[in-house]
């Protein structure tokens, strides 16, 4: 076949490529329609594009089709006389649901494999690959939507022609080292077998004497005969001993060993034998899987070793996030963190999910003193790449290669990292204060944490459903630890901030259980930003639409003060997008003192060490007066008159509130 862009256009007659058609199924969050068949207009690099490139390169006609465009009840049961090859490329969301663009599909798919009218014949012909999306860590949903297209697909008659491919977003986990990884070697594998379709390669027979998983005629592969052809019901017993379609995933497990298909007798005495030998494969196989699934959990290797943290792929998303964003960050302040790990999956997580997930520390750990000395040479690495940059100030410049304050909240928990508190008692003899955040997942280690600067805790939404819809959390208890932490939070002496992510159709609504949450933890400071966009992300739904106006923001926190008598606006950074309320008693004699007086933190904070803990200081005893033009109201709204602010010329119209 001549792949020429010529050959493109409905108008030709193009007969001999719509019979050998390849379709791509999209079932992502960010599902594109696009024929190529009709059009080559790449508008989105993804999985379903690269696929379709690879497949174009065999002079192979190639259709991605959003699934949410596409009627299985007109259009499925083509399939079934066609020449195609049917890919599906989907992924699973929270609770295993699928996305909503594969909402639909996956409903009829799963009502039609169940419906006896349709019977286990209905895609008898159709043949089919999967691929799906998920995250491991999730244990019980993983890639649970590829697993049910796959299986609901069986049912109803089709084969497959492919070993259905999992791609792992734990970088930890994943086979390959990242979901991108995983995808294309499995991309190769189906490459290979679509080759060996078209030269018309034949399934070796196997005579069920093979042991399990070791099949010669497994090792392609394959399923299926060349293309077009139908092969008779001998070569393909399908009853339902000869798979079980909920949990495989290869075609090596399916009915290639000792079970008999449709056409086959078995004595009556001989199948207490057979059940035996099922049963005993059955337990070495479940065996075998908890001994992996044991590896997993723990983060150990074979040998009993610790995995790293950081892998490959993982310190190359990281590199590039951490330069995407560093010109947010503070001359004299150090973000990082000790924990690349956290245990929720946020929707407007910046990284994008590129990091490790957990519910406790399984990994290799480095010494505090490492940590802090490497953290310490990248800040400066990273501003010495400023020198010479129009618009940096000299004076500025030499200050920010000393550090001065330390956020730990670049990527995961840092709370998690079991040294933690010999961590933060290093920062305070550098004199670096220290601001850490936690995602209210952890309320003891809140409870054992030492005293540090400010403390803020991620209050996401106000409600089970929304946070668990929010921060997709990987604890099945997450709510109670959550309230858990909050109420931790009341007890610690020094400052301490709620930090709401307003995210506009997510969490805006639900004003009068975030005042019951404020009751609940008592913080001295509650801060209200609008979510940030952090570009296009398969994990996450997110968009610019999902944005907040700093208009929307004030209303907000305008109506939630009304509900919480204690607190009043205090400040306002209108280009964060961000307010803050604090707790009337930092009103002293009617002005707001809501800075921090740093030298006076570490003066108390050596006090406390010194004392071994007896010595203790509360949050009032460091403030320093708010500087007029920070305050709510003024007219700088929060930007320092001491400073030049530059404005990009030629900017195009915003449709968000940043």
């Amino acid at each position: 076949l001549d792949p020429s862009l010529e050959m493109w256009d409905l108008s030709s007659p193009l007969i001999s490529l719509w019979i050998n058609r390849f379709y791509i199924y999209m079932g992502f969050a960010f599902g594109i329609s696009l024929w190529i068949c009709v059009q080559i207009v790449i508008k989105k690099q993804g999985f379903a594009t690269i696929l379709a490139e690879a497949v174009t390169s065999l002079d192979l006609p190639v259709a991605i089709i959003d699934l949410k465009e596409y009627d299985p009840d007109d259009h499925l049961v083509e399939e079934v006389t066609s020449k195609n090859v049917c890919v599906f490329l989907v992924a699973t969301y929270t609770d295993g649901r699928p996305t909503e663009s594969a909402e639909w599909f996956c409903k009829w798919l799963e009502e039609a494999s169940s419906d006896f009218r349709f019977g286990k014949t209905y895609l008898k012909g159709m043949r089919y690959a999967v691929f799906g999306l998920g995250n491991s860590a999730y244990a019980s949903y993983f890639n649970k939507v590829g697993k049910n297209i796959d299986k609901w697909l069986w049912m109803l008659g089709a084969h497959r022609v492919m070993t259905r491919g999992e791609g792992d977003c734990d970088v930890v986990r994943s086979k390959h080292g990242s979901i991108e990884a995983d995808f294309r070697a499995w991309k190769t594998k189906f490459i290979y077998r679509l080759q060996a379709l078209c030269k018309g390669e034949k399934k070796k027979s196997c005579g069920g004497n093979c042991k399990k998983g070791k099949c010669e005629s497994n090792q392609h592969g394959s399923e299926e005969t060349e293309p077009g052809s139908h092969t008779p019901d001998d070569l393909h017993p399908r009853d339902t001993e000869e798979e079980e379609p909920g949990e495989n995933t290869s075609e090596e497990e399916f009915g290639t060993e000792d079970h008999q298909g449709l056409n086959s007798v078995v004595d009556v005495e001989d199948l207490g034998k057979i059940m035996d030998r099922v049963k005993k494969e059955k337990k070495e196989k479940e065996q075998q899987e908890e001994k992996t699934s044991l590896f997993r959990s723990t983060g150990k290797n074979e040998d009993g070793e610790r995995r790293a943290m950081i892998t490959p792929a993982l310190r190359e998303a990281l590199t590039k996030q951490v330069n995407a964003s560093r010109e947010r960050r503070f001359h004299r302040c150090m973000e990082t963190t000790p924990s690349l790990a956290c245990a929720n999956k946020c929707v407007f997580c910046w990284r994008h999910h590129t990091n490790p997930v957990g519910t406790e520390w399984r990994w290799k750990m480095d010494q505090p003193e490492v940590i802090l000395k490497e953290a310490m040479e990248n800040h400066q690495n990273m501003i010495k790449q400023f020198k010479g940059v129009p618009g940096v100030q000299a004076e500025r410049f030499e200050e920010g290669m000393t550090v001065k304050h330390c956020a730990l909240s670049l990527v995961g928990e840092p709370i998690m990292y079991p040294e933690i508190n010999r961590f933060l008692k290093l920062l305070h003899h550098c004199k670096i204060s220290s601001f850490l955040v936690t995602n209210a997942q952890f309320p003891m280690e809140i409870r054992n944490l030492k005293p540090v600067t400010q403390l803020y805790v991620s209050v996401d939404a106000s409600t089970k459903d929304s946070l668990k819809k929010i921060d997709r959390p990987l604890f099945k208890d997450f709510w109670q630890r959550f309230l858990d932490s909050l109420k931790a939070l009341a007890a610690k002496q020094q400052r301490t901030v709620y930090r709401l992510t307003l995210v506009k159709a997510w969490n805006v609504d639900e004003l009068q259980a975030y005042a019951q949450l404020v009751s609940l933890g008592n913080p001295d400071f509650i801060e209200v930003k609008g979510v940030t966009y952090c570009g296009e992300s398969s994990a996450s739904s997110l968009t610019m639409a999902n944005v907040p106006w700093h208009e929307e923001v004030v209303r907000f926190v305008r109506e939630l003060v009304e509900l919480i008598p204690d607190y009043e606006i205090s400040c306002e950074h209108e280009h964060s997008n961000c307010l803050l309320i604090a707790h009337k008693k930092f009103k002293i004699d009617g002005e707001w003192w809501t800075w921090i007086d740093y030298n006076r933190f570490q003066e108390l904070i050596q006090e406390y060490e010194d004392s071994g803990g007896s010595k203790t200081f509360s949050a009032k005893d460091y403030v320093a007066k708010t500087p007029h033009w920070a305050l709510f109201g003024a007219n700088e709204r929060g930007f320092d008159p001491k400073d030049t602010r530059y404005q990009r010329k030629n900017r195009a119209k915003d449709i968000s509130g940043c």
